[in-house]
């Protein structure tokens, strides 16, 4: 890093990741384990108070735990990456 031009500084601005994209990024690292099961989960929205609306896909849909894994595993998950995220909701 360069101190004289401030260049690490823009590098720094760079690396900053919006909202959305952390949240992508964890749902990334949750899907691994839903799919290993048969299910997915699919990013739908972010409103504008962070509340993240997502929808269960393949065997998470109409799943008898599937609520469980929403607030127990999705929500808690994306929480502890993205302190921002208010709630976690399942649309379908």
């Amino acid at each position: 890093m360069c101190e004289n031009c401030g260049c690490g500084e823009a590098n720094e601005a760079n690396t900053e990741k919006t909202l959305e994209e952390k949240v992508k990024d964890t749902i990334e690292t949750i899907r691994e384990g839903l799919q290993s099961h048969g299910g997915d989960v699919e990013l739908v929205s972010i409103d504008e108070d962070n509340t993240v609306k997502v929808r269960l896909q393949g065997a998470c849909q109409g799943c008898p735990g599937a609520a469980m894994t929403m607030k127990m595993g999705i929500e808690k998950m994306l929480k502890e990456k993205v302190p921002e995220i208010k709630e976690v909701v399942a649309v379908d």
